[in-house]
């Protein structure tokens, strides 16, 4: 399997990047964080369009820089696809065109195969003929992609490939974005600071501020570290891995079977087996000592507390365990109080809501 290991140090007096980052070489990894925080600068380094002063980056054991050593790879010799916010596609060739355009780059039998992997990975296969003008900015976006992928990178990176779309054509990409992680046997390197795409697109999050890592690790786990900005915000949530277990066709439900249990969902149309990803949020999830014996609330876990902090105006944010999936419940400072939750403690939670992301 592919590792990455990035390190990089750059000081620009008014701003440091300073990371030093072991990375899965497969699944998408989220750089995420606010404008300002370093994710574009890391993403430019490891792609070679800035030279960071002392840096190392190994991809699939491939030294592409080692300051150390005065070595060097310029972008042109490094095998990977970019993908910019802005398509950037040449406005006089046609889909077709501008796909083949960068092949020559490559071997052309071997660059042919992923270039129809990539039309179809992207559904874009009714687009070939025509012009960037006639395309919606989501489909101009797809089109940027599968030009990326049809160069056979050993790596993909993408800096906020979403952010001059509207929602409806975020809502028009998003499902083929997904696709990526389950079809791509390259790791991917995305950059956003839309907590929406993270939860639907991230295998692996970094969460970066003032050029700095805050954390990194697999999602559910980086999400529901307390320690992290993530955990504190109203919108905080925890996506869960699952797989649809059955239907119960009688009351428009579906049950999703996790590592560790299984929650009870609105009806989804996906048969059996089908993986899912879950998205609980915080503020959807209490706590109580017994099991309830009368409740309307379907989804009741036993759990055991792995940490509580400090939440804003009078609230706790309460990290606990459900199986092998940790996750977040806020409540207030005065129910932890009474309830006399610590660390270790058994208990049990009530989610009252999910969201099916893809």
């Amino acid at each position: 399997m592919t590792i990455i290991h990035a390190r990089f140090l750059l000081d620009y007096g008014d701003f440091k990047l300073d990371v030093d980052l072991h990375l899965p070489g497969s699944g998408i990894t989220v750089l995420f964080g606010h404008s300002g925080s370093g994710k574009t600068t890391l993403l430019r380094c490891i792609a070679g369009l800035q030279q960071a002063p002392r840096g190392f980056l190994e991809i699939n054991g491939h030294i592409w820089q080692d300051s150390e050593r005065g070595l060097f790879l310029p972008t042109y010799k490094r095998p990977l696809g970019y993908v910019f916010q802005e398509a950037n596609l040449f406005p006089h060739l046609t889909v077709r065109a501008n796909l083949h355009y960068g092949l020559k780059r490559i071997k052309q039998n071997h660059g042919a195969v992923k270039l129809e992997q990539a039309v179809e990975l992207l559904g874009i296969g009714h687009l070939m003929a025509r012009m960037p003008g006639h395309l919606s900015g989501g489909e101009r976006q797809r089109v940027a992609i599968a030009r990326a992928l049809a160069l056979n990178p050993e790596i993909l990176l993408m800096d906020e490939p979403l952010a001059s779309l509207d929602f409806k054509r975020k809502q028009e990409i998003l499902p083929f974005l997904s696709r990526l992680h389950q079809q791509l046997d390259i790791p991917v390197l995305y950059v956003t600071h839309s907590q929406q795409e993270v939860a639907q697109l991230a295998d692996t999050l970094v969460i970066m501020a003032e050029g700095q890592v805050l954390a990194s690790g697999p999602l559910s786990e980086t999400q529901s570290r307390l320690d992290v900005p993530l955990a504190q915000d109203r919108e905080a949530a925890t996506v869960w891995q699952a797989a649809v277990a059955e239907h119960e066709a009688d009351y428009h439900l579906s049950r999703v079977a996790f590592a560790g249990g299984s929650l009870s969902i609105p009806a989804v149309d996906a048969s059996v087996g089908t993986p899912l990803r879950i998205q609980i949020y915080a503020r959807d999830v209490s706590i109580v000592l017994e099991t309830p014996t009368a409740t309307s609330i379907l989804n009741v876990l036993p759990a055991t507390i792995t940490g509580i902090a400090d939440g804003r105006e009078g609230q706790a944010v309460v990290q606990v365990r459900v199986g092998t999936q940790a996750l977040l419940a806020h409540i207030t400072r005065k129910s932890a109080l009474l309830l006399g939750l610590q660390i270790g403690m058994a208990v049990y939670v009530q989610i009252k809501g999910t969201s099916i992301l893809n």
